[in-house]
């Protein structure tokens, strides 16, 4: 993974976890794509201190998942379902009782809806 997107992820997980002036920072930064000088602007900093922030906050970022490894979890979380949903289709070409294909789907439609919800 991208390692821009891979902090924006990361946001996304643990970002109220920041201080705002972080959270600002890294906002501007990865999600917005506004450079040191447009975001020391912004936050009415020098540019060394927009970097600051977002360097800690970075650090703080990676430092949460290795502890706490929700991204990993989540990430492999989605593989499993995706799979469950390969192997319905493949069992529904497979079988043509229609008792297992109504099974089938309602195994589907669960693991669409475990999906969405991550």
């Amino acid at each position: 993974m991208d390692k821009n997107f891979s902090i924006s992820v990361l946001m996304d997980f643990y970002g109220d976890l920041l201080t705002e002036k972080q959270r600002e920072a890294l906002d501007f930064y990865y999600n917005q794509d506004l450079s040191l000088f447009e975001i020391s602007q912004h936050m009415n900093i020098s540019r060394q201190g927009v970097r600051d922030f977002i360097k800690r906050g970075e650090k703080q970022l990676l430092d949460m998942e290795k502890s706490l490894g929700l991204l990993k979890r989540f990430e492999d979380l989605s593989e499993q379902v995706k799979e469950v949903c390969k192997i319905a289709e493949n069992m529904k070409k497979i079988n043509t009782s229609a008792v297992m294909a109504v099974e089938i789907e309602k195994l589907r439609k669960i693991s669409e809806r475990i999906m969405s919800s991550l």
